[in-house]
This record gives C-alpha cells, structure tokens and sequence, in this order.
C-alpha cells in the first residue's frame, strides 16, 4: 500500500488553493513547529559516522553483491491488502449479478416461443446501464485508489550503488517516480540511541533535503519492516552505511528474499512489529487472539491477491548497468527531469522546507517556581 508515499508526493505538488485549505484548518502551534528546523540540525543529523557494532537488517532483501544493495520500500506494507478486500468484496459481486441477471434474461428471451415484451427489454437495458455506471465511475474515481496496491509495481524498492556512490528509488509517477541522489545526500533517521524508544513500530526512514540536493522539494524512504523498540534501526542503518562505505564483506551474509508474489511474505507482513508488543501482552490477550485468525488469513489472502494483481518493477537499463566496466554513470535528478507543470508546483511550495540559518539556539533553562508565602497578620 503505497498512500503514505502518495500523500507525500501530493503535499509536495499541492496546488495554491488545496494549500490555503489545509493552511487554514491548521492550528498556529503545529504552522511553527514546522518552521523550527535550523540548518545545525540538518549538520548534526546527516553523518557517516559509525552507529552500531551490531550491523545486521530485517530485510526484506531482494539482491546484494559487489555493485549494488537492493531492499523493500513501503510505510504501510503491512496493511497491503486492504484496499484489494474493499474492491474485489464490493466490485467483483455486484457486476456478477448484474451480468447474470442480464445474460440469463437474454437466454430466455431467445429460447422463449413468445414475443420479447417491453419489461424484459427495459430490465436488460437497466442492468446493462447500471453495470456501464459502476465501469465508468470506478475508472474515473476508485482506480486511483486502488492502483495504490492494485495494477502498479509489486513493490517500492530502493537500490544502493557502491560503485557509483548513488541511491535510487524506484517508486511509481504517482508517489514520485523514479529518482537518483548521491549517497551523500542521505539523511537518517536511525542514528542516535535516545529515539530508540520512539522507534516500535516504526521503519527506517532514510531523508534527502533540498538543501542537500538541490531539488525544491524534500524527498524520503521508508525501508524494511517495522521496528519493534531497541536499536534494531540503527543496527539497519549500520548495515547500509558499511555496505556503501566499506563494502559487503563489511556486513553479514543477509537471506534473500524473492520478487514474486509469495504467500510466505503476503501472511508474513500482517505480523510485522507484533513480536515483542505479543511477548509483554497480558495471557487474557493471548488467549483471545487465535480467536481472531480469521481476519488474518482474510486480510493475508488479500495481500497475496495484490501482489498478483501487480508487476515486477523494472529499473531503467541505466541504472541496470550503473557500476558495471565502460557503462555511464546515471545523472542524480534535478528540477529540469520533471514535466513543466509539476516543476512549477514544486518551486510553490519550496518554501515548507525552507531552514533557519544557524544553529538552533540553546534552551534557557527554567528558573524553579516560588511559592509564595503567605502575609502573616501583623
């Protein structure tokens, strides 16, 4: 499911009126937290420093060799399969029955020794109509729904190029397309032990900055599986680093996981980040899950019919033979790479990325409150 990277790419190239609405709806505290990023912060947090002694990645992992590092992208790809169970559940049945109902009406119409009457033939032409209405209103409004995990590329992916010192993510025109950074670029969000409790639940996110591209806009992946707590993302993100800075003998052999449509990863993902939150449960909790497996084999069934539904991304033979003896080096993305009417709205909204020179000022520290005492009656 892809509606997290959508959403970004959308915020990204807003229009001035979709702008001012989500502006005006906000509150003046969450317009000045946005705006409080110096450009100190951005020093301090895009390093290459070591942040791990224990590189190791949750995958899943779809090649590693000499030239390049491959992984899964994706904010949401445990959730894969919702959108499928709305659409086949609700589409699929209701055009079944109306072409049914229209078909089995015309059979016996014709094997009828009667003339046709007026009902039948207005009944059929209801039925056909209301199946036309369904087509044209769901290519119109529901297919860019459902192509967020339905008729679009299996997977998000994210390829590391040690030879060219390049990162490429490969990602649908709708959630930003194919785009090239180089490897200094890249930002991170699993650097410092302090965030490890933040991190349950969460993903590696890997950032690149405007200011550090180039580009008027902030770009971002989300990479691997959820986190369950501790230092399992810094431990990711000391795996890529190694790989890129010192190489795959820097890093431990990882398993290699398959680009087809596989069962094991579609259940699999329902269980993301579930482990430790399973092990602190209460036994009343424990107890009442088997009685929910139903919905996980449901939503499960579903995730692997998206994948089915979906092709195998393929990278552009640039990027395929980048690294490779007497091949070109791809160019990283600028402005100029995108159509004139999405350049013109991401230089509009340039601004929310904007940085406040400096450092961030040092916090005053609070004097202790006083209490006051009180006048004793003279």
């Amino acid at each position: 499911m892809y509606i997290v990277e959508c959403g970004l790419w959308r915020m990204a190239t807003e229009s001035e009126v979709a702008r001012n609405k989500f502006d005006s709806e906000r509150s003046s505290s969450d317009k000045r937290a946005d705006e409080d990023f110096y450009e100190g912060d951005l020093e301090e947090d895009v390093h290459f420093r070591s942040v791990s002694e224990a590189p190791r990645t949750r995958g899943p992992i779809f090649a590693l060799n000499e030239t390049y590092l491959e992984m899964r992208c994706g904010a949401t790809e445990e959730k894969r399969g919702l959108i499928t169970l709305m659409t086949l559940g609700s589409l699929i049945p209701i055009l079944y029955t109306g072409a049914i109902t229209t078909l089995y009406s015309i059979y016996l119409d014709i094997l009828s020794p009667y003339e046709i009457s007026l009902i039948d033939v207005i009944l059929i032409l209801l039925m056909t109509s209301m199946d036309c209405a369904i087509i044209y209103f769901y290519l119109k409004y529901g297919l860019q729904l459902t192509r967020l995990e339905m008729l679009t590329s299996r997977h998000l992916l994210i390829r590391f190029n040690r030879k060219t010192q390049q990162v490429h993510l490969h990602r649908p025109s709708y959630c930003g397309g194919i785009v090239t950074f180089p490897w200094r670029t890249t930002g991170s969000t699993g650097l410092y032990p302090k965030d490890d409790s933040l991190s349950v639940g969460m993903r590696l996110g890997l950032v690149w900055h405007p200011s550090l591209t180039g580009l008027p806009h902030m770009e971002m992946a989300l990479l691997g599986k959820q986190g369950q707590g501790g230092s399992e993302l810094r431990d990711e993100w000391e795996f890529i680093r190694r790989y890129m800075e010192e190489g795959p003998h820097a890093v431990p052999r990882p398993r290699l996981s398959t680009q087809l449509p596989s069962p094991i990863q579609a259940f699999s993902a329902q269980f993301e980040g579930l482990g430790r939150f399973f092990r602190k449960s209460s036994w009343l909790f424990k107890l009442a899950l088997p009685m929910v497996w139903p919905a996980f084999v449901i939503v499960g069934t579903a995730h692997w019919f998206s994948l089915l539904l979906c092709w195998r991304p393929r990278w552009p033979k640039v990027i395929r033979e980048a690294g490779l003896p007497g091949k070109p080096v791809p160019s990283p993305t600028t402005l100029n790479d995108y159509p004139p009417d999405i350049q013109e709205r991401l230089l509009a909204n340039a601004d929310r990325w904007q940085l406040k020179p400096g450092k961030r000022p040092e916090k005053k520290p609070r004097k202790p409150r006083t209490s006051k005492s009180p006048k004793t009656p003279t």
